[in-house]
Parts: C-alpha cells; structure tokens; sequence
C-alpha cells in the first residue's frame, strides 16, 4: 500500500524505515503536519500515517476522501484531533496505537517528580555556572508520601508500582478499578478524597469530554496545599490559567508537565530563534517550581520500535482483510 507519512522527523524515519523491511509498504514521508492546507500532498494516496498534532477533522478527511484516501493510520494513542464520524460517513477506516511507552511515561513522570522534589534542574545550572550554595534547593523524601494517581490503566500501574518502591502511599481515582493496583495496595477513593490528601497528584487518563479541564479552579480549591502535580498525560487535562492562579498563590507547590493545552503549536518544533507568542506558556516557565518538557514522555527507542510494528500490522489487518483490533469507529449517539 502507498502511504503518506505525515509529521515526520528523522527519528520516524529511522525506525518506520526499519520496520518496513518485511512488508515493503511505499512509504513517502512528508515533513509538514497534515491539515487542510497540505491535504493535497496525499493526493493518490489510499492511507495516510498522521501523529497527535495533525489535523484529521472533517474538512480534511473530505479532501483526502475525495483524493482516494481510505485509510488513517494514527501512530499515537491518542485520537481527539480525529472527527471519528466524518471518517466513518466517508468511509475511511481509522487506526491507532493504543499502547506503545507505559514504562517510557511512567519513568518520565518519576523523572518529573524526583527533579522538581530536589531541583535537579537548577541544580544542574548552578553548577555549571561555579554556584555550589545549596540555599533554596531544599526537598523532602519521597517515603511515606502519599500519591494520587488519577487514571490507573497501564501507565497508571506502573507508576504506582514505581513510588511504592520509593516506600510511598497510593490513592487512585479511575471509572474502572484496576485489581494489579488494590494488590500493591492502592486504595481507590473520590477525586475530592485524593486531591485533599495528596503529596503528588499525576495524571494518567484520557481526554474526554468529562475529564476535559479536570484541574480546574474548583479543584485546585480542594487539593493539599503545596501540592506536587505531574502531567504527563493530555495537556487539556489541566485548565493552565487556574494553575498558574494556583502557583501564585501557593497552593500547587510544584508542576511537571510533558504536555500543554496549546502545545499543537509549539511542541515538535524548535522555536529557539523565534519569539513564542503565547503568553500563557511564557508564564508558566517563569516560575522556579515548574518544570515543562516537550511531549517526549513516550520517546524511548523502545515505543519508537513498537510504534513501528503496531502501524504496519494495523496496515497489513486492513489491506488484506482481516479484523484490526486497533480499528477506532465513532461512538453510536445516545
């Protein structure tokens, strides 16, 4: 099958290449992000591979349709930047990756929280600029802490797994109990429960529109003061004008962010030599107890390869037939 690649670095490259020996896809990649303005490069194409900031909504997927496309292959989990339903009255088959990093995340996440504990990050700077003082690089230990861990799917767990090796204590929130998680003994409680008893609160869950701004003014309202809280999961999980309303006020002590609800723009890319003009973001990263990373919680070569793998089999599933368990439809309205 010829494939279009959208949102392609060297990386990509690199490791769809590879994994593409066996099947011999014809794979062009493509550099720009799909969107209605670049649709056109997918002219003749029946699939498109896209990431989570390409634009899949209706007005593109009715250009691509319109070109032969039949097939979206996401290489992410996530799939909100899709219009599920525009695919499906076109009838363009899509497919994801719904797992591919649950160590690389959960790791991050830990690297988040031990960084801006011990302020690794500053620390590094200080040092390298000749400044041993030790002044305002005060942390606390880890053991006996409480987590809050919101989201206990696969990441989830393995994150609790994690800080109980660090000796800590585990509250959990999730529509469904996890019974992995009750076993290392997690106790799951209502959110209100968790963000009132909480040293650390991560963020594991998909966006939704229930779970949209979860963080939000009223939330924070209920949270342990000087709170710790990790997000390395959708950026839309945080509502970032309250938060930054809850740094100022003290009542989130610390932030560890991979992802940003505007990060479409910035994430990806390297802006160095340009003036970033989002003046939310600009906010955030002038506060010393905030640590942002650029979505990169999933990138080991390990998820890199599985990726991979999980794409041209989602491809190979539909080509020739079969069922695709990876396949995502819209959800019937009520």
């Amino acid at each position: 099958m010829k494939v279009a690649v959208f949102s392609t670095k060297a990386y990509d490259r690199q490791f769809l290449s590879a994994a593409n020996s066996p099947t011999q896809q014809k794979l062009v990649f493509f550099e720009p992000r799909l969107n209605r303005d670049t649709a056109i490069l997918a002219a003749g194409f029946p699939a498109v591979c896209v990431f989570v900031h390409d634009q899949v909504d209706g007005p593109t997927l009715e250009l691509l349709a319109s070109r032969g496309t039949r097939l979206v292959v996401l290489r992410c989990a996530g799939f909100n930047n899709v219009d599920l339903q525009a695919a499906a009255d076109l009838g363009i088959t899509v497919v994801r990756v719904p797992a591919y990093s649950p160590y690389g995340v959960a790791e991050h996440a830990v690297g988040l929280i031990l960084s801006l504990n011990r302020k690794i990050h500053r620390a590094y700077n200080r040092v390298r600029e000749g400044n041993f003082s030790i002044d305002g690089l005060l942390g606390f230990n880890l053991h006996e802490r409480t987590v809050g861990i919101v989201g206990t799917g696969k990441i989830g767990l393995i994150l609790g797994q994690i800080m109980k090796g660090f000796g800590c204590e585990l509250l959990a929130y999730d529509v469904y109990r996890n019974p992995e998680l009750e076993a290392l003994g997690g106790k799951y409680v209502q959110l209100p429960e968790l963000f009132a008893n909480s040293d650390i609160i991560s963020l594991h869950c998909p966006l939704t529109p229930e779970t949209h701004h979860l963080i939000n003014t009223e939330a924070i309202k209920q949270i342990k003061s000087g709170v710790m809280l990790i997000n390395t999961s959708r950026g839309a999980l945080i509502d970032t004008q309250a938060v930054i309303e809850g740094l100022k006020s003290g009542k989130i002590g610390y932030l560890g962010m991979d992802v940003y609800e505007q990060e479409s723009e910035l994430f990806f890319e390297d802006l160095s030599g340009e003036i970033i003009q989002d003046d939310i973001f600009q906010r955030l990263i002038t506060f010393p107890n905030v640590l942002i990373t650029g979505h990169q919680a999933f990138f080991t070569a390990e998820a890199l390869h599985n990726i991979a793998e999980t794409t041209f089999a989602n491809i190979a599933d539909i080509e020739e037939g079969r069922p695709c368990a990876n396949e995502i439809r819209a959800q019937p309205s009520v």
